[in-house]
């Protein structure tokens, strides 16, 4: 799994100068596929089953009102667009799967709800990372979020799309919600568990849309923006440590 989490981290990497205004999605995702395909790696999103059909690309990216699954396409990027690239690799039979959200341009482009939105996404992330110790109860990544999110924001943090266990498989018990349930209260993060946090924060509501025609798009319900960050973190006998630090994106406590 460090091994899955440092090529994930160092294909985040190769792809952050390429997010730029002007450069269409689905060229992203060809540079990713081909990056990941030529140091022996697999997509781990490609032909990935769901309800309705397998995903068509080998990333995900979720441009301004989009909050997760976004499928590459001819979308052209623009000034002030944020944008979310969640890449998921296969590195020896084991997953490493990390997002970050993008601002194209400088602040003076983007609006400050744009700014406000993705550093609350990103600060959720490193604020549940540093709240769970070994054996705590998963809820604990919940009650942080939404406990920092209402005391600072007028956001939403979605509730239908989850953090999960990862390993041999992409999406494994236990679930992660980023809202406390009662089911996160009576499960704990053991030494030697993977999982992945990745808080949704949207910009209104944090009732979500799922493209029927796509059948994986979803979208915030009143068209608001959504930011997302996320890790592959490992449980050790010491506290989290996280497996897809990149060398060259946000470190914890950036302002953006």
């Amino acid at each position: 799994m460090r091994e899955a989490g440092r090529f994930n981290a160092q294909l985040m990497d190769f792809i952050r100068p390429h997010v730029r205004a002007g450069v269409k999605t689905e060229e992203l995702d060809r540079l990713l596929h081909e990056y990941t395909l030529d140091h022996g790696h697999t997509p781990a999103c490609l032909g990935y089953p769901g309800e309705k059909y397998p995903f068509p690309k080998s990333c995900c990216i979720s441009v301004n009102e989009v909050i997760c699954h976004g499928i590459p396409d001819s979308y052209e990027l623009q000034p002030g667009d944020i944008v979310n690239l969640d890449v998921t690799t296969i590195v020896d039979g084991w997953h490493g799967d990390q997002s970050e959200t993008f601002m194209l341009g400088d602040r003076e482009e983007m609006s400050g709800e744009a700014i406000d939105l993705v550093q609350c996404a990103f600060d959720c992330l490193y604020l549940a990372i540093d709240a769970i110790t070994p054996g705590c109860p998963i809820s604990i990544v919940g009650q942080t979020i939404v406990h920092h999110v209402s005391q600072n924001y007028d956001f939403g943090v979605v509730d239908k799309y989850v953090g999960h266990g990862i390993g041999t498989k992409f999406h494994q018990r236990p679930n992660v919600p980023h809202v406390p349930t009662r089911q996160s209260q009576q499960e704990r993060l053991h030494p030697g568990m993977c999982f992945t946090i990745e808080p949704m924060v949207n910009g209104g509501t944090a009732k979500t849309n799922c493209d029927r025609r796509d059948g994986w798009t979803v979208r915030t319900q009143d068209l608001r923006l959504s930011a997302q960050f996320e890790h592959t973190v490992l449980m050790t006998e010491e506290g989290p440590e996280i497996l897809t630090l990149t060398d060259n994106g946000p470190q914890q406590g950036h302002k953006f």
